[in-house]
């Protein structure tokens, strides 16, 4: 038996554009949360804490060089990190 139909890695996959759309849309919400907001700022408290105790020169934030695509996923992993203990 032959069969025409074509190979389902040759058809577009609607689920990967609607995937990616579902995840700008949730990391937009996620970086505008209270909760993210007050999460970066106590990161960039440490990391000035750590230099100054360091006799370090200021150097610009690591975390806030990071696209935010990096940084809400850091977010969420040492979030579910927490809240796994």
């Amino acid at each position: 038996m032959t069969s025409s139909s074509t190979p389902s890695n040759s058809l577009p996959n609607p689920s990967v554009s609607n995937d990616e759309t579902i995840w700008e849309s949730l990391k937009q919400a996620i970086a505008s949360s209270s909760g993210f907001q007050r999460w970066q700022l106590e990161r960039s408290g440490e990391q000035s804490a750590a230099e100054s105790a360091a006799g370090d020169p200021p150097v610009a934030d690591e975390l806030s060089t990071l696209p935010l695509d990096q940084r809400v996923r850091r977010y969420l992993r040492e979030t579910l990190e927490t809240l796994a203990y």
